[in-house]
């Protein structure tokens, strides 16, 4: 299957690859303009220093007064021009002519590439500057070519004898065809341009496969994307190697394992939903179908029935309410907390759970910024598990304790019941995962460990597990403790001693006291647990002393 292209647009293979020519093409372009045109002044460079050169020999001569080449005394200005053409040797693409007034130019007798006395024009534009006072260098553009011209007068030469100043004058003109000169180098920069234009097309070719080869996992990305449906999300793209897109297709594959078990959480939710609900709507047709309205004992009792079916799905969508706000800004709610004041109020709400020898294993006077509603609902759904999985007259203890260095608090909840399986650890926090005791399932959602779980990663913690089947657990919610201000401007602790503000509000400022809703943990109803039937063993006096005989343990099952 193949992945369609962008409706009427170009594809990021097709992009980089025109962003890649681009950049080279202009890359290639300064670097041969900026060349061309640096080598282009140097041979205009070139042919100025050939000539000043040429003026200072000139000079050299005229100043010797000699000829050369007959050893006479120079006895005019055109003796001295003649002799300078008979010395000079002409480079490739240069001239050489002596202007005398009124006669036709002087020329070289020796082979010479430029002829400049064959261009009219150029000889009428030297031709005014033989009167010149000094010497002088033009660019003279005639139909021919373009010329870098020197004309030099010998009597505008400082060290020119009297004898040849007072003569008629003459000058010595030497040229260059800048046309000729720069062909070589356009010649250059022409083999250049091919290069550059081969160097172009090869960087195209290497580039669209080099692309193409880059961008391979996102098309495979693509591909994966639209193979992915409501009901297969086991598609992952290869990961090989250790660039970007390597880590962009670890991170995609990453994305769509929480995407699979959302889904299978989402599926096994909606399952164990309906099967939660249809077993008491069943349980509540079936006896309603064969109740007889005429027996009033038969009435009263379908009917206490039926109230009890729909008290334990009530309890259902309530716990199922509460994990819906998981993950929602108010769904922990910190405010000021005394640990050990919430630690004596959590063992007062426990003991109606269950006939149990109730104690206080550890108390801590540590104060934190936490949501004291939630760590009790938390607390007392770890003391219902207690009481559902222990025998009745065995020890349940609470307790609190902070670490070392006092940077995290642990909350428990210890039992002498029938422990856990240590495969059993990681399930049991699962929604909808009961525990089982001789191979049949306890009663209940399955939701309040998972309860526990979500309150505990909303405060910044976690949940430990530490069980010994056949001798007990001790399941504990430990958080970090967070600094709370100790009193306000004035002076005054505005904080109640377990929590909250007694003037309203937060930490964070003033909110309205929270609406009490299904979810809420002061109107969410305590696990359905027989209540007392004797009177239960009160701890010694001081909550903070372990009771007589009990071990001081925090976090480990007693033996």
């Amino acid at each position: 299957m193949r992945a369609p292209g962008p409706a009427g647009g170009l594809t990021v293979r097709t992009r980089i690859l025109a962003t890649l020519l681009a950049l080279t093409a202009l890359a290639l372009g300064f670097s041969g303009a900026t060349a061309y045109w640096l080598t282009y002044r140097q041979v205009d460079e070139r042919i100025d220093d050939d000539l000043l050169e040429s003026l200072s020999e000139l000079e050299t001569l005229a100043a010797s007064g000699v000829d050369p080449v007959t050893g006479d005394p120079f006895s005019s200005a055109e003796e001295v021009v003649v002799a300078a053409i008979q010395l000079d040797v002409p480079a490739s693409h240069e001239g050489v002519i002596g202007l005398r007034t009124g006669k036709s130019p002087l020329v070289s007798q020796q082979a010479v590439e430029v002829h400049l006395e064959d261009d009219a024009a150029f000889v009428e534009a030297v031709t005014p500057l033989l009167g010149a006072d000094h010497a002088m260098l033009r660019t003279i553009s005639t139909a021919t070519t373009d010329y870098r011209a020197l004309v030099a007068p010998v009597a505008a030469l400082g060290e020119a004898s009297g004898a040849t100043a007072a003569s008629e004058p003459a000058a010595l003109v030497l040229a260059y065809d800048r046309v000729a000169e720069h062909a070589e180098t356009q010649a250059v920069f022409r083999s250049y341009a091919y290069v550059a234009l081969a160097a172009l097309v090869v960087t195209g070719v290497v580039g669209w496969l080099l692309a193409g080869r880059l961008l391979r996992p996102i098309r495979v990305l693509a591909r994966t994307a639209q193979t992915i449906g409501e009901t297969d999300l086991s598609a992952r793209i290869p990961e090989s190697g250790n660039d970007d897109l390597t880590h962009l297709s670890r991170a995609f594959n990453a994305m769509l394992d929480r995407l699979e078990g959302s889904f299978d959480a989402q599926h096994r939710l909606l399952d164990d939903v309906g099967h939660e609900l249809r077993t008491p709507l069943t349980i509540v047709r079936g006896h309603l179908e064969l109740m007889d309205p005429a027996d009033p004992a038969d009435t009263a009792e379908t009917r206490h029935l039926a109230l009890d079916e729909l008290d334990r799905m009530h309890r259902l969508v309530d716990d199922l309410v509460t994990l819906a706000t998981v993950g929602q800004p108010d769904f922990v709610r910190p405010a000021p907390v005394e640990l050990g004041r919430l630690t004596d109020d959590v063992l007062d709400k426990a003991r109606p759970l269950g006939d149990r020898t109730w104690l206080v294993d550890s108390r801590t006077d540590a104060r934190t910024l936490a949501d004291a509603q939630r760590l009790t609902q938390a607390w007392l759904q770890l003391a219902a598990n207690a009481v559902k999985f222990s025998a009745p007259g065995s020890v349940i203890a609470i307790g609190s304790r902070t670490n070392h260095d006092g940077s995290r608090v642990r909350l428990w909840v210890r039992d002498e019941g029938i422990g856990i399986a240590p495969e059993e650890v990681e399930r049991i926090f699962e929604r909808f995962a009961r525990g089982e005791q001789d191979g049949q399932r306890r009663e209940g959602s399955g939701l309040g460990l998972a309860i526990v779980s979500a309150i505990a990663d909303g405060h910044g913690g976690e949940v430990t597990v530490d069980s010994v089947p056949g001798r007990g657990s001790t399941l504990s919610v430990v958080i970090p403790v967070r600094p709370v201000p100790d009193a306000d401007a004035d002076g005054v602790d505005r904080f109640g001693p377990a929590g909250g503000r007694r003037g309203g509000g937060t930490p964070y400022g003033p909110v309205p006291p929270p609406a009490r809703t299904a979810a809420s943990p002061l109107t969410a109803p305590t696990p359905d647990l027989p209540p007392a039937n004797r009177p239960v063993p009160l701890p010694p006096a001081h909550h903070d002393q372990p009771a007589q005989g009990t071990p001081h343990t925090e976090g480990r099952t007693a033996p």
